[in-house]
């Protein structure tokens, strides 16, 4: 079946004006058209059927990449992703569900949207639970003045959204926030930095922690290797042949070893551990 419609699209030279003219250009199709088309691609891989259908649709992208123009990102960069969204509906698209593709492809051009405004609006991630992504999306919506919601705004708005109130604080907390340099420079050596680097300190890299941290576990290993000694030549076999080697070996493979069954070897090896910990134990006593 063939309508004798050939979609095409001009490639746009300039800005993102250019583009958006030329996919307004781009006739839309018929449900019939669109079934036809899905069907060429689905059932004979026909990439230029996909082609058409993607373009068809290139339109309701850049309609949809408008309502998210509030977060301060591209307009070029998000239908892009949007498109990027569009091209995996048509992949998934099933001719004989009975719905439009616009329908269908909807869901997975705010999907591809939705990710790259959670990956791009901030440094820190501010969203990463189901419940966040949905807060952030209709928290901008929820807002009916300008400053922080009261008690009472919050707690309607964590009902009709299903979510705590204590998760609407922290989100709104995280979208007031700005990225901040952490070692801004300043011209005026004069004045003090306000960089988080002039400030924040990392307790990890202390020289004195960092001594005692290998002091300690020099001592442990050095009482670790004290108590080992103290126990039968079997038992540090199987302690090391379990715990300390870089391919460990199973009950089962160790009692092959011994000719004993498994059972056994679990039983040593409970015995060792707890000779070995209350050796340990005795040491650190003294």
């Amino acid at each position: 079946m063939s309508f004798g419609k050939e979609l095409q699209l001009a490639v746009p030279v300039g800005n993102l004006e250019s583009y958006i003219q030329a996919v307004n250009t781009v006739p839309t199709l018929s449900a019939e058209e669109e079934k036809a088309l899905a069907i060429r691609y689905h059932q004979d891989n026909d990439l230029d059927a996909a082609r058409q259908l993607i373009l068809s649709q290139l339109r309701y992208v850049v309609f949809i990449a408008r309502g998210y123009s509030g977060y301060g990102l591209s307009q070029a960069d998000l239908i892009q992703e949007g498109n990027i969204g569009l091209m995996k509906a048509v992949k998934r698209f099933d001719p004989e569900v009975g719905v439009r593709l616009i329908s269908f492809a909807v869901h997975w051009i705010k999907a591809e949207m939705h990710e790259f405004i959670l990956r791009n609006w901030r440094i820190v991630k501010v969203a990463t639970t189901k419940a966040q992504r949905k807060l952030f999306f209709n928290l901008r919506n929820s807002k009916t003045r300008l400053g922080w919601f009261n008690r009472a705004e919050v707690e309607t708005v964590a009902e009709n959204l299903g979510v705590s109130p204590e998760t609407v604080v922290e989100m709104e907390s995280r979208m007031s926030g700005q990225d901040i340099g952490f070692d801004l420079s300043d011209d005026d050596d004069d004045k003090p930095s306000s960089a988080p680097a002039s400030y924040l300190q990392d307790s990890s890299e202390d020289p004195s922690l960092l001594l005692e941290a290998a002091n300690s576990e020099d001592y442990m290993m050095e009482n670790l290797s004290t108590a080992m000694a103290d126990l039968d030549e079997r038992s540090q076999d199987i302690l090391q042949q379990r715990w300390l080697s870089d391919k460990k070996q199973t009950l089962h493979e160790l009692a092959a070893t011994y000719g004993v069954s498994a059972e056994r070897i679990r039983q040593l090896e409970k015995n060792a551990m707890k000779k070995l910990k209350l050796a340990m134990a005795e040491q650190m006593d003294y």
